[in-house]
Protein backbone atom coordinates (compact mmCIF):
# COMPACT_ATOMS: atom_id res chain seq x y z
CA UNK A 1 0.00 0.00 0.00
CA UNK A 2 1.12 3.76 -0.74
CA UNK A 3 2.72 4.84 2.59
CA UNK A 4 0.58 7.97 4.18
CA UNK A 5 2.63 10.57 6.02
CA UNK A 6 1.69 12.19 9.26
CA UNK A 7 3.36 14.02 12.00
CA UNK A 8 2.48 14.78 15.95
CA UNK A 9 4.22 17.38 17.57
CA UNK A 10 5.80 16.02 21.09
CA UNK A 11 7.83 17.26 23.66
CA UNK A 12 10.78 17.69 21.94
CA UNK A 13 9.70 18.44 18.17
CA UNK A 14 7.95 16.87 15.73
CA UNK A 15 7.39 12.94 15.59
CA UNK A 16 6.76 11.75 11.50
CA UNK A 17 5.02 8.84 11.23
CA UNK A 18 3.89 6.78 8.02
CA UNK A 19 1.22 4.05 7.80
CA UNK A 20 2.95 1.31 6.29
CA UNK A 21 0.30 -1.71 6.98
CA UNK A 22 -3.35 -1.93 5.54
CA UNK A 23 -6.33 -2.04 7.72
CA UNK A 24 -8.05 -5.72 7.18
CA UNK A 25 -12.03 -5.31 5.63
CA UNK A 26 -13.60 -6.74 9.06
CA UNK A 27 -17.30 -6.61 7.88
CA UNK A 28 -17.38 -10.36 7.59
CA UNK A 29 -16.78 -10.72 11.16
CA UNK A 30 -18.40 -7.62 13.25
CA UNK A 31 -21.47 -10.09 13.53
CA UNK A 32 -19.41 -12.27 15.66
CA UNK A 33 -20.56 -15.60 17.08
CA UNK A 34 -21.51 -15.40 20.57
CA UNK A 35 -21.24 -11.21 20.33
CA UNK A 36 -20.80 -8.51 17.71
CA UNK A 37 -17.40 -8.44 17.33
CA UNK A 38 -16.01 -11.74 19.35
CA UNK A 39 -15.46 -15.08 17.60
CA UNK A 40 -15.44 -18.11 20.23
CA UNK A 41 -14.57 -21.85 18.93
CA UNK A 42 -14.91 -24.57 21.46
CA UNK A 43 -13.04 -28.06 21.17
CA UNK A 44 -14.21 -31.25 22.14
CA UNK A 45 -11.41 -32.25 24.45
CA UNK A 46 -10.88 -30.24 27.72
CA UNK A 47 -9.08 -27.22 28.38
CA UNK A 48 -8.72 -23.44 29.23
CA UNK A 49 -10.36 -20.58 27.45
CA UNK A 50 -7.86 -18.59 25.84
CA UNK A 51 -8.58 -14.98 24.74
CA UNK A 52 -6.76 -12.63 22.17
CA UNK A 53 -7.74 -9.20 21.78
CA UNK A 54 -7.44 -6.77 19.36
CA UNK A 55 -8.45 -2.85 19.07
CA UNK A 56 -8.92 -2.24 22.18
CA UNK A 57 -7.55 1.36 20.42
CA UNK A 58 -8.95 1.90 17.28
CA UNK A 59 -6.17 2.75 15.79
CA UNK A 60 -3.73 0.06 17.02
CA UNK A 61 -4.78 -1.82 13.66
CA UNK A 62 -2.03 -4.72 13.74
CA UNK A 63 -3.45 -6.39 15.86
CA UNK A 64 -6.88 -6.42 13.93
CA UNK A 65 -4.77 -7.85 10.80
CA UNK A 66 -3.69 -10.84 12.85
CA UNK A 67 -7.06 -11.62 13.69
CA UNK A 68 -8.15 -11.30 10.51
CA UNK A 69 -6.14 -13.78 9.22
CA UNK A 70 -6.17 -16.36 11.45
CA UNK A 71 -10.33 -16.40 10.83
CA UNK A 72 -9.55 -16.11 7.10
CA UNK A 73 -7.68 -19.26 7.91
CA UNK A 74 -9.67 -20.89 9.81
CA UNK A 75 -8.36 -21.54 12.90
CA UNK A 76 -9.61 -23.81 15.58
CA UNK A 77 -8.66 -24.88 19.22
CA UNK A 78 -7.67 -28.80 19.69
CA UNK A 79 -8.62 -28.21 23.40
CA UNK A 80 -9.99 -25.58 25.53
CA UNK A 81 -11.99 -22.64 23.76
CA UNK A 82 -10.50 -20.15 21.51
CA UNK A 83 -11.82 -16.98 21.69
CA UNK A 84 -10.79 -13.47 19.27
CA UNK A 85 -11.92 -10.50 19.87
CA UNK A 86 -12.30 -6.96 18.30
CA UNK A 87 -13.02 -4.76 20.88
CA UNK A 88 -13.69 -1.08 19.76
CA UNK A 89 -15.15 -1.58 16.24
CA UNK A 90 -16.79 1.75 16.20
CA UNK A 91 -13.66 3.53 17.02
CA UNK A 92 -11.64 1.22 14.00
CA UNK A 93 -14.35 2.08 11.71
CA UNK A 94 -13.30 5.57 11.82
CA UNK A 95 -9.36 4.63 11.03
CA UNK A 96 -8.08 7.53 8.24
CA UNK A 97 -4.52 6.73 7.43
CA UNK A 98 -4.34 10.45 6.45
CA UNK A 99 -5.19 11.44 10.16
CA UNK A 100 -4.16 7.84 11.88
CA UNK A 101 -3.73 8.85 16.15
CA UNK A 102 -7.94 10.24 15.51
CA UNK A 103 -9.24 6.69 16.20
CA UNK A 104 -7.97 6.14 19.40
CA UNK A 105 -11.30 6.28 20.73
CA UNK A 106 -14.61 7.91 19.95
CA UNK A 107 -15.56 8.90 23.46
CA UNK A 108 -12.92 7.69 25.88
CA UNK A 109 -9.69 5.67 26.31
CA UNK A 110 -11.33 1.90 26.03
CA UNK A 111 -8.44 0.92 28.39
CA UNK A 112 -9.00 2.78 31.28
CA UNK A 113 -12.21 1.72 31.94
CA UNK A 114 -11.78 -1.69 33.87
CA UNK A 115 -12.89 -1.16 37.52
CA UNK A 116 -16.47 -2.29 38.80
CA UNK A 117 -17.19 1.49 40.22
CA UNK A 118 -17.26 2.83 36.63
CA UNK A 119 -18.79 -0.61 35.12
CA UNK A 120 -21.10 -0.32 37.37
CA UNK A 121 -21.74 3.48 37.61
CA UNK A 122 -23.67 6.10 35.90
CA UNK A 123 -21.06 7.46 33.33
CA UNK A 124 -22.31 6.77 30.23
CA UNK A 125 -19.91 6.74 26.66
CA UNK A 126 -19.66 4.09 23.81
CA UNK A 127 -16.71 3.18 25.27
CA UNK A 128 -18.51 2.28 28.46
CA UNK A 129 -21.32 0.89 26.12
CA UNK A 130 -18.84 -1.65 24.60
CA UNK A 131 -17.05 -2.68 27.87
CA UNK A 132 -20.55 -3.16 29.17
CA UNK A 133 -21.42 -5.52 26.44
CA UNK A 134 -18.11 -7.68 26.80
CA UNK A 135 -17.77 -7.64 30.18
CA UNK A 136 -20.01 -10.90 31.22
CA UNK A 137 -17.76 -12.43 28.44
CA UNK A 138 -14.49 -11.45 30.00
CA UNK A 139 -15.71 -12.45 33.44
CA UNK A 140 -15.23 -16.76 31.33
CA UNK A 141 -11.82 -15.67 30.09
CA UNK A 142 -9.19 -17.97 31.96
CA UNK A 143 -5.86 -16.38 29.72
CA UNK A 144 -6.21 -13.62 28.09
CA UNK A 145 -3.72 -11.67 25.72
CA UNK A 146 -4.37 -8.04 24.97
CA UNK A 147 -2.59 -6.93 21.73
CA UNK A 148 -1.44 -2.75 21.66
CA UNK A 149 1.14 -0.61 19.76
CA UNK A 150 3.13 2.24 20.75
CA UNK A 151 2.89 5.77 19.02
CA UNK A 152 6.55 6.93 20.11
CA UNK A 153 9.41 4.92 19.79
CA UNK A 154 9.96 2.10 22.04
CA UNK A 155 11.33 -1.58 22.18
CA UNK A 156 8.42 -4.29 22.44
CA UNK A 157 7.58 -5.53 25.67
CA UNK A 158 4.79 -7.54 27.95
CA UNK A 159 3.27 -5.87 30.55
CA UNK A 160 1.88 -8.34 33.41
CA UNK A 161 -0.13 -5.88 36.00
CA UNK A 162 1.12 -7.02 39.89
CA UNK A 163 0.24 -10.38 39.05
CA UNK A 164 2.85 -13.11 39.65
CA UNK A 165 0.98 -15.59 37.91
CA UNK A 166 1.06 -13.19 34.62
CA UNK A 167 4.52 -12.69 34.77
CA UNK A 168 5.53 -16.28 34.99
CA UNK A 169 3.53 -16.64 31.81
CA UNK A 170 4.82 -13.61 29.64
CA UNK A 171 8.01 -14.92 31.35
CA UNK A 172 7.14 -18.20 29.62
CA UNK A 173 6.50 -17.09 26.25
CA UNK A 174 9.25 -15.46 25.48
CA UNK A 175 8.61 -13.07 22.75
CA UNK A 176 8.94 -9.87 23.69
CA UNK A 177 12.01 -10.77 25.92
CA UNK A 178 11.07 -7.84 28.12
CA UNK A 179 8.47 -8.64 30.79
CA UNK A 180 7.40 -5.33 33.23
CA UNK A 181 5.20 -5.88 36.07
CA UNK A 182 3.12 -2.56 37.26
CA UNK A 183 0.86 -0.82 38.75
CA UNK A 184 -1.04 0.53 35.95
CA UNK A 185 -2.32 4.02 35.11
CA UNK A 186 -3.45 6.58 37.78
CA UNK A 187 -6.32 7.80 35.19
CA UNK A 188 -8.28 4.29 34.95
CA UNK A 189 -7.47 0.33 34.92
CA UNK A 190 -6.73 -1.46 31.66
CA UNK A 191 -8.29 -4.89 30.84
CA UNK A 192 -5.65 -6.72 32.22
CA UNK A 193 -6.12 -5.34 36.03
CA UNK A 194 -9.66 -6.20 35.30
CA UNK A 195 -10.60 -8.14 39.30
CA UNK A 196 -11.52 -11.80 37.17
CA UNK A 197 -8.88 -11.59 34.41
CA UNK A 198 -5.95 -10.43 36.58
CA UNK A 199 -7.09 -13.36 39.28
CA UNK A 200 -6.14 -15.65 36.22
CA UNK A 201 -3.79 -14.63 33.88
CA UNK A 202 -3.87 -11.92 31.67
CA UNK A 203 -0.71 -10.21 30.05
CA UNK A 204 -0.83 -7.21 27.31
CA UNK A 205 1.61 -7.27 24.49
CA UNK A 206 2.97 -3.34 23.38
CA UNK A 207 4.59 -5.01 20.01
CA UNK A 208 6.19 -1.99 18.17
CA UNK A 209 5.06 1.13 16.46
CA UNK A 210 1.70 0.98 15.62
CA UNK A 211 1.84 1.14 11.71
CA UNK A 212 4.89 -1.48 11.29
CA UNK A 213 4.96 -4.74 9.54
CA UNK A 214 7.57 -5.65 12.20
CA UNK A 215 4.64 -4.77 14.55
CA UNK A 216 2.38 -7.44 12.95
CA UNK A 217 5.47 -10.18 13.38
CA UNK A 218 5.90 -9.50 16.74
CA UNK A 219 2.41 -9.59 17.93
CA UNK A 220 1.68 -12.70 15.75
CA UNK A 221 4.44 -14.43 17.29
CA UNK A 222 3.17 -13.48 21.17
CA UNK A 223 -0.29 -14.76 19.98
CA UNK A 224 1.35 -17.91 18.14
CA UNK A 225 3.27 -18.54 21.55
CA UNK A 226 0.30 -18.44 23.92
CA UNK A 227 -1.37 -20.59 21.99
CA UNK A 228 1.04 -23.69 21.61
CA UNK A 229 2.28 -23.47 24.57
CA UNK A 230 -1.16 -23.46 26.10
CA UNK A 231 -1.88 -26.36 24.22
CA UNK A 232 -4.77 -24.89 22.64
CA UNK A 233 -3.68 -25.54 18.76
CA UNK A 234 -1.88 -27.83 16.97
CA UNK A 235 1.68 -27.13 16.66
CA UNK A 236 1.85 -27.37 12.91
CA UNK A 237 -1.09 -25.64 12.51
CA UNK A 238 -0.57 -23.78 9.23
CA UNK A 239 -2.49 -20.54 9.76
CA UNK A 240 -0.14 -19.90 12.61
CA UNK A 241 3.35 -18.09 12.59
CA UNK A 242 6.56 -20.49 12.43
CA UNK A 243 8.77 -20.87 15.60
CA UNK A 244 11.11 -17.58 15.76
CA UNK A 245 14.68 -18.26 16.41
CA UNK A 246 16.12 -18.32 19.44
CA UNK A 247 15.60 -15.25 21.36
CA UNK A 248 17.51 -12.94 24.02
CA UNK A 249 16.94 -14.53 27.67
CA UNK A 250 13.66 -12.94 28.96
CA UNK A 251 14.31 -10.35 31.96
CA UNK A 252 11.72 -9.43 34.32
CA UNK A 253 11.76 -5.26 35.28
CA UNK A 254 9.22 -4.02 37.94
CA UNK A 255 7.98 -0.74 37.99
CA UNK A 256 9.58 1.44 41.40
CA UNK A 257 7.40 4.81 40.07
CA UNK A 258 5.05 5.86 37.59
CA UNK A 259 5.39 9.46 36.09
CA UNK A 260 2.09 11.21 35.56
CA UNK A 261 2.19 14.78 33.90
CA UNK A 262 0.82 17.37 36.10
CA UNK A 263 1.33 20.25 33.83
CA UNK A 264 0.83 21.00 30.18
CA UNK A 265 4.77 22.02 29.86
CA UNK A 266 5.98 18.21 30.75
CA UNK A 267 8.92 17.56 28.37
CA UNK A 268 11.75 15.06 28.62
CA UNK A 269 15.04 16.24 28.67
CA UNK A 270 15.98 14.78 25.46
CA UNK A 271 14.07 12.41 23.37
CA UNK A 272 14.51 9.38 24.97
CA UNK A 273 13.23 5.55 23.60
CA UNK A 274 10.99 2.93 25.30
CA UNK A 275 13.46 0.62 26.48
CA UNK A 276 16.73 2.93 27.27
CA UNK A 277 18.42 2.59 30.89
CA UNK A 278 19.88 5.58 32.55
CA UNK A 279 22.75 4.12 34.35
CA UNK A 280 22.70 6.67 37.01
CA UNK A 281 20.46 7.53 39.93
CA UNK A 282 19.63 10.86 40.29
CA UNK A 283 19.63 12.17 36.48
CA UNK A 284 17.71 14.39 35.19
CA UNK A 285 14.97 13.13 32.77
CA UNK A 286 12.55 15.22 32.80
CA UNK A 287 10.98 18.43 33.82
CA UNK A 288 7.39 19.19 34.89
CA UNK A 289 6.81 23.03 34.65
CA UNK A 290 9.14 24.12 37.42
CA UNK A 291 9.74 20.71 38.97
CA UNK A 292 12.23 18.37 38.17
CA UNK A 293 11.97 14.45 37.22
CA UNK A 294 15.05 12.95 38.32
CA UNK A 295 15.79 9.11 37.91
CA UNK A 296 15.05 7.51 41.40
CA UNK A 297 18.21 4.49 41.28
CA UNK A 298 20.85 3.24 38.93
CA UNK A 299 19.91 1.14 35.79
CA UNK A 300 16.14 2.82 35.62
CA UNK A 301 14.67 1.38 32.72
CA UNK A 302 12.44 3.62 30.82
CA UNK A 303 9.48 2.31 29.74
CA UNK A 304 6.86 3.65 27.00
CA UNK A 305 8.32 7.43 27.48
CA UNK A 306 5.05 9.38 26.06
CA UNK A 307 6.89 12.47 24.24
CA UNK A 308 3.28 14.26 24.47
CA UNK A 309 1.96 14.06 27.39
CA UNK A 310 -1.47 15.79 28.77
CA UNK A 311 -1.71 16.75 32.24
CA UNK A 312 -2.86 13.02 34.42
CA UNK A 313 -1.51 11.18 31.99
CA UNK A 314 1.35 8.50 32.55
CA UNK A 315 4.00 9.80 30.67
CA UNK A 316 6.78 7.19 31.73
CA UNK A 317 6.94 4.24 34.28
CA UNK A 318 10.61 3.61 35.47
CA UNK A 319 11.62 0.63 36.35
CA UNK A 320 14.43 -1.96 38.05
CA UNK A 321 15.56 -5.16 37.06
CA UNK A 322 14.62 -8.22 38.89
CA UNK A 323 17.11 -10.85 39.15
CA UNK A 324 15.55 -14.28 38.22
CA UNK A 325 16.09 -17.61 39.78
Amino acid sequence: MPRTPTSVQGGTGLLRLEVQIAAPDLRPFLGGNVLPGVWSFGAAAPGPHVAVVALVHGNEIAGAVVLDRWLRAGLRPVRGRLSLVFANVDAYARFDPADPTASRFLDEDMNRLWDEETLEGGRRSAELRRARVLRPFFDGVDILLDLHSMLWPSDPLMLVGRSARAAELALSLGVPPLVVSDEGHASGRRLIDYAPLSQRAAILVEAGSHWEAGTIATMEATATALLRASGMVAPDDPALAPVRAAAPKPRLAEVTRTISARTPSFAFVQAFRGGEVVKRRNTLIALDGEAEIRSPHDDCLLVMPSLRTMPGQTAVRLARFVELT
